[in-house]
């Protein structure tokens, strides 16, 4: 096996939204913000191959939307999904399987575009995975709250394309365990992977970012805040116990992170990359 970082760019979301009741003293001091007190956000996935497997947990903002759409997240940087897939030796075309966390639109967007009139698979050859619950919250009867999140241009193509999975609860065909939790999102999926003699846990919105590691730190976005909590503190105390690290899906700098017990709970430790880790 062996793990890629795959960055698809960055972008900008309110600090207050990202960081709900906490006041802004407290989190800009890890997440600092712009005149609009918008903070820096990453979109970056994970790439994952496995034997004759090649498994991408996310897939980015993706490009189908349009200038207007773009312009409440300010995208910057000059990596891309496509341009991190050629980087390190595959093309969008080598995708064997594509797992999404959740579908919100920053998770999903990448994996379908346009084409003609239409939206079409940008992993041709690829199987899409997503709980079966999740699906049925962002497409039968979404919440106010989330409805905005949840695009129909991103998801209704995936089911059309005929190669969508909708699994229950587990998913044995990825190869990897993967936690589900309730507080973000209904049955949002944490791929926990071993990895030569480590664990690692793809953090998605349950840890957004290293600034989001105290317990209390939690997004406004979250549905069931009392549930993320609840969920924070049970797997910050399995990742000090097991000596698992975080793999931080919208931390522009920490992508893998190393946690430690303090006085005051579970807090950070230190940061590396995968590259310079394994």
């Amino acid at each position: 096996m062996k793990l890629y970082s795959i960055e698809t760019g960055n972008f900008k979301l309110d600090g207050g939204a990202m960081f709900g009741v906490v006041p802004k003293p407290l989190w800009e001091k890890t997440n600092p913000a712009d005149s609009k007190n918008r903070i820096e956000m990453s979109a970056r996935c994970l790439l994952i191959e496995d034997g004759d497997k090649l498994i991408l947990v996310d897939a980015g903002l993706g490009d189908k939307q349009s200038e207007k759409f773009f312009s409440h997240y300010s995208r910057s940087g000059e990596a891309s999904l496509l341009s991190s897939l050629n980087s390190v030796g595959f093309s969008p075309n080598d995708v064997t399987d594509v797992l999404f966390t959740h579908l919100h639109f920053d998770h999903c967007g990448g994996a379908t575009k346009r084409e003609g009139g239409k939206i079409v698979p940008v992993f041709k050859n690829a199987s899409f995975y997503c709980s079966k619950s999740h699906w049925e919250w962002a497409t039968v009867s979404p919440n106010p709250r989330e409805r905005s999140s949840f695009l129909q241009e991103n998801l209704f193509p995936l089911m059309e394309s005929g190669q969508l999975t909708l699994y229950d609860g587990v998913c044995p065909e990825l190869g990897f365990d993967l936690i589900l939790v309730n507080g973000h999102t209904e049955k949002m999926a944490l791929p926990k992977i071993k990895y030569k003699g480590k664990t690692i846990l793809f953090a998605s919105d349950l840890v957004p970012t290293a600034g989001h590691i105290p317990v209390p730190y939690l997004m406004g976005y979250d549905v069931r805040p009392l549930i993320t909590m609840q969920e924070k503190k049970r797997i910050l105390k399995s990742a000090v116990e097991e000596d698992m690290l975080l793999f931080l899906q919208h931390d522009p700098v920490n992508e893998v992170v190393f946690v430690k017990n303090t006085e005051k709970g579970v807090r950070f430790d230190q940061s590396s990359t995968l590259k310079d880790l394994f």
